[in-house]
């Protein structure tokens, strides 16, 4: 419900297009979409997905329509393939809702090509920060790596937490501000183990792991762009690496 909500990340999210600027074009890495490999969507007139249930009509009347990135989904594969992995492709892949929610506030016009990247299905965090290293060169070549999950994301805590951030989030939210501050890939990676609320904060990983992937293809510190929580213990944190 991003689109119709009045919370502070919609506000921040319409705003990043023209932080931003308009790149070439777009590779979404969403949290909703999970594969065994590497597997990037050519198709050049993706469906918008609506990949949920139980929610008002008028969410599901909503289109985002913009054109396919297939020549980049294609430069994504080959840049996987040549530092030593595999990649797929599917060439009717539409947009999930990780990537067209943002898309919509971000660049309403709907003119700029966009292709997904599925994350691992495995959800470990070391292969993917190598998958983001793979498509670092991206970033070169006027590519906006989009990475689209949740910075804490415990729905199970969802009926619980509502109305405030309970302290185990505030917890992993500045830890996890502070890592990426400080360039710690390795404590980020084994965020289990170094981060005592880790796996509250994310009990199933999957909207941690496009996390993973900017980091890889940023390398080094990043800066927090947003902060703010949402729903109660959701952070809706957002980070650059420039």
């Amino acid at each position: 419900m991003l689109v119709f909500e009045d919370i502070p990340a919609r506000t921040f999210i319409q705003g990043l297009g023209k932080t931003l600027g308009r790149p070439r074009a777009i590779l979404c890495v969403s949290a909703h979409w999970e594969a065994a490999q590497p597997t990037a969507s050519t198709a050049p007139r993706p469906e918008t997905i609506h990949d949920f249930y139980g929610f008002p009509d008028e969410l599901y009347r909503l289109r985002y329509a913009a054109p396919g990135a297939p020549e980049l989904a294609r430069r994504a594969t080959g840049l996987i393939e040549a530092a030593g992995g595999r990649c797929a492709v599917d060439g009717a892949r539409g947009l999930d809702h990780g990537a067209w929610n943002p898309l919509m506030l971000m660049y309403p016009e709907a003119d700029i090509p966009v292709a997904q990247l599925s994350i691992l299905s495995s959800l470990e965090p070391a292969p993917h920060v190598a998958l983001g290293r793979a498509l670092a060169p991206l970033r070169d070549e006027g590519i906006l790596i989009l990475c689209s999950g949740g910075a804490v994301h415990n729905l199970r805590q969802f009926g619980i937490d509502r109305e405030r951030p309970a302290e185990w989030a505030i917890a992993f939210d500045e830890w996890l501000a502070d890592r990426i501050a400080a360039g710690d890939e390795a404590g980020l990676v084994n965020y289990r183990t170094t981060q005592p609320d880790g796996r509250m904060a994310h009990p199933r990983a999957e909207h941690f792991m496009p996390l993973f992937v900017a980091l890889g293809a940023g390398g080094g510190a990043g800066r927090a762009l947003h902060r703010s929580f949402a729903h109660g213990s959701l952070s809706m944190a957002a980070y650059a690496w420039d």
